[in-house]
């Protein structure tokens, strides 16, 4: 499953720690299908220390920025288009819209309170019996 696949992989340490702290790691093992569009150790070291340690002690937050990375059903690779995708959190505002270029590039894009963040996929179609994960290189 998803959460099986992020514990084995270390470049997902870090998302592994902040989805214990926001208690997902169920939601994550037997939920789904899923497609995790998921920041590696390197996406998380992007966010300064500070900012990172104040989310990681904030719960409601951290849940709600990792649902964010989370969306209901399966998209493998070929299956990515230009798209705006509800999460896995029910909030509105926290739909993400993905796009497949030319050359294979796939990227997937937030925009939380006016603030646009958007992030590549360094790997695709890591397969778990419960969805597929895209490892990405920046946290949306």
């Amino acid at each position: 499953n998803i959460a099986e696949v992020v514990t084995a992989d270390e470049r997902f340490s870090t998302l592994l720690a902040a989805v214990v702290a926001a208690d997902l790691v169920d939601t994550l093992a037997t939920g789904g299908p899923f497609t995790v569009f998921a920041p590696t150790n390197d996406a998380f070291a992007k966010i300064p220390s500070e900012d990172l340690d104040a989310l990681l002690a904030d719960k409601e937050a951290l849940s709600r920025v990792l649902l964010r990375h989370v969306v209901p059903g399966s998209f493998f690779y070929n299956g990515i288009t230009w798209d705006i995708l509800d999460t896995a959190g029910d909030v509105e505002e926290d739909m993400i819209a993905t796009q497949r270029f030319k050359g294979g590039v796939v990227k997937v894009v937030s925009s939380v309170n006016g603030t646009r963040t958007g992030a590549r996929a360094i790997e695709a179609d890591i397969r778990a019996t419960n969805g597929v994960i895209h490892a990405i290189d920046t946290v949306i």
